[in-house]
């Protein structure tokens, strides 16, 4: 294949000659030079500063293209763009990457990874007392200059009690490799690096004098830096007088989107990695850390202690939602940079993928950024997170708080302008592509307030009692609303819920297919285990649209279909697949029913049993494809038995997670769907699916 760009080759701290093929050698490159290679060329002689022989070499590659050559020989992986210092770094792949001199100055070895503190335990206690980051890429062979960098060690001459006396990071970066076929290019790419590429991080040397004050997961990548505040009122009004905050909590709800909005990170101190705060951040492409657990977080007093240390509201910390890290003060940041090659991968990865993928947002801007990255629709939108915006919650709360089902329907009335506009405007974003909305899932008691302070204010707003607003807001509690009166339970309790999100939702449709927007709309029943329940919810919905399109005297297409959350469901999918025109597996509940952990509480154990090998990973992070995999393979192959035509996707987090992505891929999953800012990963890692399929 030949090469549309001539690649290049920066070796810092090494004489560099380029060789014709005449055998004259030619211009010696200086440090921090590039050498370009020309086609003529039939050498490249590298030779360390000090030595006298090179390491020299012979062009073999496609088209007889040195650099290919020289690559193949460095054992460098594929690599977008390189050009990273690696200053006091190791850098991890099969192997650690070092390189090491014996006594007789003649041999080398490569270090295993997994061996080093056992093997080696006064390499890795100096690596560990010099604060050497640890990275990991893939090699290929054990030659010590790789595309990112290298660690040489000398050891003293006392064979009795060898001792460290010098080591030094020497470096090399290499740029994109062209020469070598577009599948394995796809291959050898690891879809989470792209997480570098989307979210803003930290300055290099800022980040070593950097003091670590807690640890959390690693919820949502990226860097953030700000003040601290505690509630999202406070979060919305600093951010109003221009100043960055991060917003701490004991955990979110709902209730704080606003101030999840406005804020450059999110802390809590309780939940998972498919926590409120970590699913919600990861839409938003905002920073988080999630299930610090050993923070303390006082909201009377306004402080929140971690390390030692008591900080208090207005505070400087930063978040590291890539690792999970959080330190003392500001840590300055950097915005990322897209290059001309992310779209290269990107236009790569759609012409071999089979599966699409989709996005979970909520808002009209999450559509657009999704959109902007390549989601071909919207596998998830959460109707709850609408109810927060503005004053339609007051619209909500007077819902909750009516005693009959006629004022229950005068708040909801309230409400309906509201929804239909958020659905135009999404779908709208999404010209052209199908748009699931799934109904109102969440328990009600998440939408009530809880201080007194604002249960006074309500109760003034609808003319009642404070004693009344707290009875009702204490007639929500449930013992564990995960498994309460959420999902489809509301819409059965309550259909003129169903009614007036299903009449948002066509009288939307209907107004943008007027405007020439392409509508593609669908209507998905949560919490769905029995198909009796599906069937209520469809008949309303059913009856619903049929109203609408009598009084505006025109019809829009649209499917009716239900998630795949409760394990019973999948059990009994062939049954449920006889009313639903599509599944969405819901894995994150799917998860937490099949295993019996709750996502938000789970976090306090897990780390132990990966510790102990119970568990290889957070089952909420990677789909578990042994126990929730199997349920998921059970629910697809029985709904297409019974409805061959079955559209079947996911919209939980693991959507975003490339070998859950994978796996869905080889299940013949539609579509697969994430938040906005995964949905670059999920696209290669599909595309990677087709093509070891």
């Amino acid at each position: 294949m030949e090469s549309k760009q001539q690649p290049n080759l920066v070796m810092k701290g090494y004489e560099t000659y380029a060789v014709l093929k005449g055998g004259e050698k030619v211009i010696q490159f200086s440090d921090n030079s590039d050498i370009v290679t020309d086609k003529e060329a039939s050498a490249v002689e590298v030779v360390p500063k000090g030595k006298k022989d090179p390491i020299k070499f012979i062009p073999r590659g496609r088209n007889n293209d040195m650099m290919y050559d020289i690559m193949r020989k460095i054992g460098t992986n594929v690599t977008i763009g390189s050009n990273v210092e690696f200053k006091n770094k190791v850098v991890f792949g099969d192997s650690i990457l070092v390189y090491r001199k014996k006594r007789d100055g003649k041999t080398r070895k490569i270090i295993k990874e997994e061996v080093l503190p056992e093997e080696e335990p006064e390499i890795f206690e100096f690596l560990e007392n010099n604060n050497f980051n640890f990275i990991r890429v893939e090699l290929a062979n054990d030659l010590v200059i790789f595309y990112d960098a290298y660690l040489e060690y000398i050891l003293s001459n006392d064979p009795k009690s060898p001792k460290l006396v010098q080591i030094k990071a020497k470096e090399a970066t290499c740029s994109r490799i062209s020469e070598i076929d577009e599948k394995t290019a796809l291959l050898r790419m690891e879809p989470n690096k792209l997480n570098e590429l989307l979210h803003p991080v930290f300055d290099k040397d800022a980040l070593k004098r950097a003091k670590v004050v807690a640890k959390g997961l690693p919820a949502s990548p990226g860097a953030a830096t700000g003040q601290i505040v505690f509630q999202a009122d406070d979060a919305e009004a600093w951010a109003d007088k221009k100043k960055k905050v991060i917003l701490v909590r004991i955990e979110t709800s709902p209730e704080d989107l606003r101030g999840m909005l406005v804020a450059q990170g999110i802390l809590t101190m309780r939940g998972g990695m498919t926590s409120h705060a970590a699913v919600v951040a990861r839409g938003m492409g905002k920073c988080c850390v999630s299930g610090a657990g050993e923070i303390r977080v006082d909201y009377k007093a306004k402080t929140v202690e971690m390390g030692g240390k008591v900080y208090n509201e207005g505070d400087w910390i930063s978040l590291n939602g890539s690792t999970g890290d959080v330190y003392d003060g500001q840590v300055p940041t950097a915005e990322p940079e897209l290059g001309g090659d992310f779209g290269a991968i990107m236009n790569l990865a759609d012409k071999y993928t089979k599966t699409l993928v989709r996005t979970n947002a909520d808002t009209p801007r999450d559509a657009k950024q999704a959109r902007h990255f390549g989601a071909q629709g919207i596998g998830l939108c959460r109707t709850e997170h609408m109810f927060f915006e503005g004053d339609r919650i007051k619209a909500v709360r007077e819902m909750i708080l009516a005693d009959d089902v006629e004022g229950r329907k005068v708040a909801l009335a309230k409400l309906l302008p509201m929804q239909r506009g958020d659905f135009e405007g999404i779908f709208e974003a999404m010209d052209g592509y199908g748009v699931t909305v799934r109904l109102l899932d969440p328990p009600l008691h998440e939408f009530v307030p809880h201080q007194t302070a604002t249960q006074k204010e309500l109760a003034q707003e609808m003319g009642i009692t404070l004693e009344e607003v707290k009875a009702k807001v204490d007639s929500l509690e449930e013992f564990n609303p995960m498994l309460g009166h959420r999902g489809c339970r509301l819409g059965i309790t309550y259909p003129e819920i169903t009614e007036m999100q299903t009449r948002a939702i066509i009288e939307a449709a209907l107004n943008c297919k007027a405007k020439g927007i392409k509508v593609f709309p669908e209507i998905m029943v949560p919490l769905v285990g029995t198909l009796k329940e599906l069937q209520h919810q469809a008949n309303v919905i059913n009856t619903t649209a049929a109203k609408v399109f009598d009084e505006r005297g025109e019809t829009i297409a649209y499917k009716v279909g239900t998630m795949i959350e409760v394990p019973r469901a999948a059990l009994t999918a062939n049954q449920i697949a006889e009313v639903a025109e599509f599944f969405s597996f819901g894995t994150n509940d799917l998860t937490q029913m099949t295993f019996g952990y709750s996502r938000d509480d789970a976090p306090k154990f897990l780390k132990y049993y990966k510790e102990k090998g119970i568990l290889k990973v957070d089952p909420f992070e990677v789909l578990d494809q042994e126990g929730v995999g199997q349920l998921v393979r059970m629910g697809v192959e029985k709904g297409r038995a019974t409805n061959p035509d079955l559209k079947v996707g996911i919209c939980g987090e693991h959507g975003g997670e490339p070998s859950s992505v994978k796996f869905c891929a080889r299940l013949g999953m539609n579509y697969v769907s994430c938040s906005p800012f995964r949905v670059p990963i999920a696209r290669v890692a599909a595309a990677q699916a087709a093509i070891e399929d």
